[in-house]
C-alpha cells in the first residue's frame, strides 16, 4: 500500500494523533504527514503511506491558503486562543480599508521570529516542551513568502483573513504580527487550511469515514500530479532496475521546453520508478541526462 491521502483533520485533534489513526486503518507503520496543523486547527492534512513517504517533501514544498480568523486586543502567549492571555489593550477604530492595506504591507517576503510554543527544536528540545516550562529561547527570524492576504471580515474586534504562503509559516504569528502594527495586538482564534499545493477542502476523507475503511487512497503519480510525468521505454526501464540515470532517447516524448534541474516523474505505465531531474552534463560521463532523486526500481 502505497499512497497518499487527503485528510479533513478535525478540530483539538493532533496531527500525530491522526497520523496514528492513519496506521490503524491502513495496517502500517511507515505513515507521515506533509505539514503540521496545531490542534486548533482544521482542514487539508496530507499524508504519504508506505514508500510514498520518501516523497512527502515535494508536497511539503507546494504553497498553502488558510482561512485565519482573529481577536483584537488580545495579545497570548501562544500567539492563539489557547495559550494564557499577556495583554488585553483597547482596540481603536478601524475601517475596512485602513487594515486592508495595512496586511497588504506584510505581503512579499517577510521574516518572522517562530513563536516559543512551536515543535522547532532548540538542542534537540522541542520549543513548546521549554515553553511550558516557562522557558524563553532566543529564535532566529525565519524567512517565508506571504503570496496574498484578502480581507474577508471586520466586525469589532473580530478579523477574517485568506492568506496564501509559503511553507513554514505561521499564521498564529502573522496574526500577532498584524495586532501589534495596530497598536492593540491580536491572537488567532480559529484556523482552516483549505488548500496544500493541488489539493483543496473539496474532497477531504473526514476522521469518521477513515475509522470505517471509507477512503480511498490516491496513487503517487496521482499525488503528484503537479509534476511533469515522463514515460520510459523498455531500455530506459531496465537501465533504472541497474540503477543508471535514463538517457533522452528512453523517453518516449519529452518536451523540449522541459527545464534543465526541473522536477519530473519518470514513469512506468501508471507506476512512479523515479523522481529526477534534467541534467545534460552528465552525458558527458555516459551515465545518462537525468539525476536521479528518488528510485522505486519496481515502481509504485
Amino acid at each position: 500500500m502505497h499512497g497518499f491521502l487527503a485528510l479533513d483533520k478535525p478540530e483539538g485533534m493532533s496531527s500525530h494523533a491522526l497520523v496514528q489513526a492513519v496506521r490503524r486503518a491502513c495496517g502500517t507503520r511507515r505513515v507521515g504527514h506533509a505539514g503540521t496543523l496545531d490542534p486548533l486547527a482544521t482542514g487539508v492534512l496530507l499524508v504519504g503511506i508506505g514508500q510514498a513517504t520518501r516523497l512527502i517533501e515535494y508536497l511539503t514544498a507546494q504553497r498553502k491558503t488558510y482561512r485565519a480568523t482573529m481577536r483584537l486586543g488580545m495579545i497570548t502567549d501562544s500567539q492563539d486562543i489557547t495559550g494564557t492571555t499577556l495583554e488585553t489593550r483597547d482596540v481603536p477604530p478601524i475601517s475596512y480599508e485602513q487594515l486592508t492595506l495595512l496586511c497588504a504591507e506584510f505581503e512579499g517576503e517577510i521574516e518572522q521570529i517562530p513563536p516559543m510554543f512551536s515543535a522547532l527544536k532548540q538542542n534537540g528540545v522541542p520549543l513548546y516542551r521549554l515553553a511550558r516550562k516557562g522557558e524563553e529561547v532566543e529564535r532566529q527570524k525565519r524567512p517565508v513568502s506571504i503570496y496574498r492576504i484578502a480581507l474577508v471580515a471586520c466586525e469589532a474586534e473580530e478579523v477574517v483573513l485568506d492568506i496564501e504562503c509559503s511553507k513554514g509559516t505561521y499564521i498564529r504569528t502573522l496574526c500577532h504580527d498584524i495586532g501589534l502594527r495596530l497598536g492593540c495586538g491580536a491572537c488567532m482564534t480559529q484556523l482552516r487550511r483549505t488548500s496544500s499545493g493541488h489539493f483543496s477542502s473539496a474532497n477531504l476523507t473526514t476522521l469518521d469515514a477513515l475509522r470505517r475503511g471509507d477512503f480511498t487512497i490516491l496513487s503517487p503519480l496521482e499525488g503528484l500530479s503537479h509534476l511533469p510525468q515522463l514515460q520510459l521505454n523498455a531500455d530506459g526501464r531496465e537501465r533504472l532496475r541497474n540503477g543508471v540515470p535514463p538517457q533522452k532517447e528512453h523517453i518516449n516524448f519529452m518536451d523540449e521546453e522541459l527545464g534543465v534541474r526541473e522536477l519530473v516523474l519518470l514513469c512506468d505505465a501508471e507506476k512512479l520508478v523515479a523522481v529526477a531531474t534534467p541534467d545534460f552534463a552528465h552525458q558527458l560521463e555516459h551515465r545518462g541526462d537525468f539525476k536521479l532523486h528518488k528510485v522505486f526500481p519496481g515502481g509504485i
